[in-house]
C-alpha cells in the first residue's frame, strides 16, 4: 500500500543543514528497506494558484487554498505493507526533519 506523507511547517524554506543531512539519511533508509516511491520540498503557499472549474467559466485564484499558519512544506510518497509499518517508518523521518507529518493512505480509482 502506498502513503502520502505531508510535512506540516509554519516557514518556508526552514530546514537547516543539519536537518537536511538527517533527512538524506532517512530517504537512504527508505530506499535501501523498498519503501521509496517519491519525495519533494513544496514552495512557498503564497506561490499556488488554486482552480475552481465546477460552473460555467473556471475561476483562478491566486494564493493558498486555506489561510492558516501551518502549510505543507513538503512530501513524502510511501510504500509499506500496512499502517503500522508506515507509521513506524515515519515517526523517524518526522524525527529527522523535526517536523510534524500526516500519513494518509493512497486511494487508487
Amino acid at each position: 500500500m502506498q502513503y502520502l506523507v505531508s510535512v506540516i511547517d509554519d516557514k518556508t524554506g526552514s530546514g537547516t543543514e543539519e536537518e537536511m543531512v538527517a533527512i538524506r539519511a532517512f530517504n537512504e533508509r527508505l530506499r535501501a528497506g523498498g519503501h521509496w516511491v517519491f519525495a519533494a520540498g513544496l514552495a512557498a503557499p503564497e506561490t499556488s494558484t488554486v482552480i475552481d472549474a465546477r460552473g460555467e467559466e473556471p475561476v483562478l485564484t491566486d494564493g493558498p487554498f486555506i489561510e492558516s499558519k501551518e502549510h505543507m512544506a513538503g512530501l513524502w510518497i510511501i510504500e509499506a505493507p500496512d499502517l503500522d509499518v508506515a507509521l513506524e517508518l515515519m515517526t523517524a523521518g518526522s524525527k529527522a526533519c523535526n517536523r510534524r507529518l500526516e500519513v494518509r493512505p493512497l486511494l487508487f480509482v
